[in-house]
């Protein structure tokens, strides 16, 4: 028997060819989708990866020799590249710092008195220097440069200020003196030897003065530390009975607004110190503990308050505060160096860093120079301290933020004041994403599955045929126009008629029901005339009349029950109303959402073969049990697909909330008021912040958790279809 050859025509290798074509160019699509994918979830990693990266300090391998003998005061400029130096018997020196050759020559002074008392400034770079006649001065190096050409010149200068004669005779006996210097405006407490506190503000250009001398209402011990605010309202004040004073400033004078006993069990304070913005206080006990203590508001008064402390352990030498980030160095004995941050709770041990302790250290204003003075050499170390106030615990948990009166979850990443304390606490954009979707999805998921089913198995198809384009064109609507209208036409309409607007999500429902009843009530005669599967026609205008019926009823319910304002009723029981809230976000959000739903529901639906629900009818059973007993059971892995791409298109979403809820980052369930959402703040806020900085990327890190959060609902969508799938294949 001959062999017969099977061979392909020409249009037949066309075909193949194509077919192999297109499955190179979905593959190669599927693939690329999923390469971008692995990119962008790297690269959001790479952006938040520096969060985490602990802080760096590097000693550079020299040092610099100085002239002065015995150093009492040292400054430095903005950016670590110029000392400048004092010492007990007037000398002074200026000091280059740079790695190469500098364009500072030999810069050397004397003051025009020698000095018999030093007094440092709390905040900033002045030092108040008392000499033996009684001459006060404010001193403070000027670090100017000039630029000609390519060359740089740069001309140092010690600039000295004389205090006022009212000044002066008070210094003269002056124990204790704490100062400040703003815009040139001095604020200066002093503590005379005769047990007298006063309080100064000078103006240094126009030397005019106003003194406030107070005797104290209370018993003041011998005092063993000031510390005053750089506002000049309020001084802190360590005596020697371990009691902490706060006195306050009024028209009247000075009054002691708290007196706290510190001591502790065989310990007790050897210093204070202020955190950068002066609203917090450090104070340091004899056995190395650092308590932070700032203002609490408690029952309408404001109260010095213990936050957290710091057990920094034995051996501690001193404690330099951070210049604008809140928290300070530790330097012990031996010349370990470890930093801490109060807000974040970073703690990180740089180790032994110099030889023994210095004896005088100070920041640059960029904190990115630590310089210190050791016996006769300076050192300078390279600081990063990378990100200081973010950590896990800053980021999850309750932070106690300076004046707040306990903590909380808040989310503040930026302000008008330069001493802002910033707060990045992510739970209440999250508590708000979570919020928005699920208002959001208990509108849409109802209206969109139950619309879905009754699409597709009760509907005509030629009504199916307007119906279903129609609302899957609802999806081409961009959702800027929805949260735009949303906020600017709805939101007034909702504050407005707010009971009727509640009202209605319980009435059109239980209208439906009751209509759908009394037609099925309703003889055959008058009913036959409607074809089946289009009813719906006849429910529109019940559904309007409802409507048109409950809307102008808002204004005479409210007044019957709500006392005429439902807002002050609520307000009265603490539910506060925003004119943008989640009632309004879940409806329009909703809208939103429903298109996509439906689309993939109802393709669920109707996509179930005809011979089972044939089949099931032939057996006796009514349409409700095959729609509940077959087709729901077959379609169920098509329904929750699109109840989660619903979410994941809820949680994403962007416009709307933003132009609708208010973007108030509380915490809160009450349907009335506003949230922020994560994909709301990251459209706000990235476009203004600084680039490389803590705010920047927390925002990319809000991203990649959105990003990994949508990822896993998908998974957990799709592993959760394939078991619904693999269990109703049988049917």
């Amino acid at each position: 028997m001959p062999q017969i050859r099977f061979s392909l025509k020409s249009s037949d290798r066309i075909r193949l060819l194509k077919d192999r074509l297109a499955r190179c160019a979905v593959t190669a699509g599927g693939i690329s989708v999923l390469g971008a994918l692995i990119l962008i979830f790297v690269y959001l990693v790479w952006v938040v990866v520096p969060l985490f990266s602990k802080a760096t300090l590097d000693i550079e391998n020299r040092k610099v020799a100085i002239s002065v003998t015995v150093p009492a005061f040292l400054s430095i400029d903005e950016y670590g590249q110029y000392a400048f130096i004092v010492d007990k018997s007037g000398k002074t020196e200026f000091l280059s710092l740079k790695k190469h050759q500098s364009e500072l020559n030999d810069q050397h002074g004397q003051l025009p008195f020698h000095p018999d008392k030093w007094f440092k400034s709390d905040l900033g770079h002045w030092l108040l220097v008392i000499g033996e006649r009684g001459q006060s001065f404010l001193i403070r190096p000027e670090f100017t440069d000039t630029v000609s050409g390519k060359s740089h010149h740069f001309h140092p200068q010690v600039r000295m200020i004389q205090l006022s004669e009212t000044v002066k005779k008070l210094l003269i006996d002056a124990k204790l003196v704490s100062f400040s210097v703003h815009s040139e405006q001095l604020k200066m407490a002093v503590y005379t030897t005769a047990g007298q506190l006063h309080w100064f503000s000078q103006h240094l250009s126009t030397h005019s003065s106003v003194e406030r001398k107070t005797q104290l209402s209370v018993s003041l011990p011998d005092v063993q530390e000031l510390r005053l605010t750089p506002d000049g309202k309020t001084l802190y004040i360590r005596n020697i009975n371990h009691e902490l004073l706060v006195a306050k400033q009024n028209k009247a004078g000075l009054y002691i607004r708290d007196v706290i006993d510190t001591e502790k069990k065989n310990s007790h304070i050897v210093s204070m110190h202020l955190l950068p913005g002066a609203s917090s206080l450090l104070t340091v006990y004899s056995n190395g503990d650092v308590v932070q203590w700032f203002d609490v508001l408690k029952n309408g008064q404001r109260k010095l308050t213990s936050i957290r402390s710091f057990a920094l352990g034995r051996g501690l030498d001193f404690i330099l505060p951070n210049v604008f980030s809140k928290g300070f160095f530790a330097i012990y004995q031996n010349g370990s160096v470890r930093s801490y941050f109060t807000t974040s709770d970073k703690r990180i041990k740089f180790g032994t860093v110099y030889p023994s302790a210095p004896g005088l250290a100070v920041f640059s204003q960029d904190e990115r120079k630590l310089v210190t003075l050791n016996q006769d050499n300076i050192y300078i170390a390279d600081v990063d301290l990378g990100y200081p106030d973010v950590s896990f615990s800053a980021l999850w948990n309750k932070v106690w933020y300076e004046n707040y009166p306990e903590p909380e979850y808040v989310w503040q990443s930026t302000s008008a004041s330069n001493i802002f304390e910033p707060k990045f606490s992510l739970v209440p954009i999250a508590f708000g994403t979570i919020k928005a979707a699920m208002f959001a999805m208990l509108f849409s998921v109802p209206i969109a599955v139950l619309a879905a089913i009754y699409t597709a198995y009760f509907m005509t198809p030629r009504m199916r045929g307007i119906v279903k384009p129609t609302i899957e064109l609802m999806e081409a609507l961009p959702t800027v126009i929805i949260g735009f209208l949303a906020g600017l036409w709805f939101a007034p309409i909702v504050e407005r008629h707010l009971v009727s607007s509640v009202l209605m999500i319980v009435v059109l429902p239980v209208s439906t029901i009751v209509a759908g009843a009394l037609w099925k009530l309703l003889p055959k005669k008058y009913s036959r005339w409607t074809k089946k599967g289009w009813h719906t026609i006849v429910l529109f205008p019940v559904l309007a009349a409802v409507m048109a019926i409950v809307l102008p009823l808002s204004f005479d319910i409210e007044q019957w029950l709500f006392g005429g304002d439902i807002r002050v009723f609520l307000a009265e029981y603490g539910f506060n109303f925003d004119q943008r809230n989640a009632l309004v976000v879940g409806l329009a959000m909703g809208f939103a959402v429903i298109p996509t739903i439906f689309t993939i529901a109802e393709d669920a639906v109707f996509s179930v073969p005809k011979h089972l629900s044939d089949g099931s009818l032939a057996l006796g059973a009514t349409q409700w049990q095959t729609l509940k007993h077959v087709v729901l059971l077959t379609a169920s892995p098509g329904i929750f697909s699109g109840i989660m791409m619903g979410l994941g298109r809820a949680v994403g979403e962007t416009m709307i909330v933003l132009m609708a809820t208010g973007n108030t980052p509380i915490m809160n369930w009450n349907i009335l008021e506003g949230m922020r959402t994560l994909a709301a703040t990251i459209a706000v806020e990235l476009p203004e912040s600084e680039v490389g900085s803590s705010h920047y990327r927390i925002l990319f890190l809000a991203a990649l958790i959105l990003f990994v959060f949508t990822f896993i609902v998908n998974s957990l969508a799709e592993w959760i279809r394939l078991r619904l799938r693999e269990k109703y294949r049988a049917l």
